[in-house]
């Protein structure tokens, strides 16, 4: 019993505070009022998720590697990649190989690359 006690008293203060944010929202000018939706009290309580459709733009290692390489005018070498990104010889050798079959770098010595302007 002290269960839905405990939701009627929740359901009660976040009715409160959603009068209180739409009388703030008022007060800035930006009126639009949700829909409210009614609180059951003798069903379970589902969890709230929030789904946002904007994710934030993260950078791949390739991409880390690659700019570095860019940067460089003369060319790196893969000692200069490790020290610079902290991947470990065969990471930086697995990316180094697949950009450079995809074209976006070129070898200009052994072991050199430089980026594909």
């Amino acid at each position: 019993m002290t269960i839905t006690k405990d939701l009627q008293t929740v359901s009660k203060e976040l009715t409160k505070l959603v009068k209180q944010i739409e009388k703030l929202a008022a007060e800035l000018g930006k009126v639009e009022k949700p829909k409210a939706k009614s609180v059951k009290t003798k069903t379970k309580a589902k969890p709230v998720t929030q789904k946002t459709s904007v994710k934030a733009a993260k950078k791949t290692d390739t991409d880390n590697v690659l700019a570095i390489i860019n940067r460089s005018k003369k060319g790196v070498d893969t000692a200069a990649l490790m020290k610079k990104t902290g991947f470990n010889q065969k990471k930086v050798r697995n990316i180094l190989q697949r950009t450079y079959k995809q074209g976006k770098i070129t070898r200009v010595e052994k072991g050199i690359y430089v980026g594909v302007k």
